[in-house]
């Protein structure tokens, strides 16, 4: 059942918490990961990741800059398109988003650290498929030493893996949820199932469920008491398009 004190507590994950836990869970100059909960949640994991970002440019928490968005340009990803009319429907702004496509893990995490480093970036958002095992501790280290250098917040969304130790601030495992219908049946809008796994010096365990306001640009609790739409083929884009309905996720919720 859904809780809303918790929600209370945690329903900006990047403006200070009045109630003092979590308080900005998702500071800027950290490194925060984004776990997909199961195979079907990779894209659920990389909205989150990328919504944090625009509610941090909404509220005014660092000035705007370009959204580097780094991924591989082979493998599961060298598949994929981001989807510009998916994104604006989010409240993306396409525009405003410079993708790298690089050619191995090495070279990333190399150009995430550049970037990172050189802090006119809003966000850095790394996207990796699989184990990625040249993304330990050390690789992680570099990239929080540089967060907290120039004040530009990391985002890591990773699929196809367990956590593992690193460096991060905060770590979460992400999963797409039921939608709530709006007025004439109108389909809602995105919902994640968020598990709050790991937090540097401080409180995890937070489990919970967020709706994405676009018009507000903020996170809010999905409406209780509404059934989900069930079956509703999902909107056109990768990433406006989270599944109404999650199938085959038995057992996927066990955290690091």
């Amino acid at each position: 059942m859904f809780d809303s004190s918790r929600l209370k507590r945690a329903a900006s994950l990047v403006q200070p918490s009045l109630e003092g836990w979590p308080e900005a869970p998702l500071q800027q100059d950290g490194v925060h990961e984004f776990y997909a909960a199961g195979a079907q949640d990779g894209s659920a994991a990389l909205a989150l990741a990328l919504l944090c970002v625009v509610q941090g440019t909404v509220q005014r928490c660092r000035p705007s800059g370009p959204l580097i968005w780094l991924r591989l340009a082979k493998g599961k990803q060298s598949r994929q398109r981001p989807y510009a009319p998916g994104l604006a429907e989010l409240g993306i702004d396409p525009a405003a988003i410079v993708l790298m496509r690089l050619p191995d893990i090495q070279s990333l995490l190399r150009a995430g650290v550049d970037c990172v480093r050189h802090g006119g970036a809003a966000a850095v958002v790394m996207e990796m498929d699989g184990r990625a095992p040249t993304f330990d501790l050390t690789a992680s280290r570099r990239l929080a030493l540089a967060a907290e250098q120039s004040g530009t917040m990391v985002m890591i969304v990773r699929s196809g893996a367990e956590p593992t130790p690193s460096a991060a601030h905060t770590r979460w495992q992400v999963a797409s949820a039921p939608s709530v219908p709006l007025p004439a049946d109108a389909p809602g809008g995105p919902v994640f199932d968020i598990t709050l796994l790991r937090r540097r010096g401080g409180r995890e365990g937070l489990n919970l469920q967020l709706e994405w306001d676009r018009e507000r640009g903020t996170f809010r609790a999905p409406i209780p008491g509404r059934a989900p739409i069930l079956g509703r083929p999902p909107l056109s884009g990768d990433l406006s398009a989270l599944p109404a309905v999650r199938t085959g996720d038995a057992g996927r919720r066990s955290a690091a």
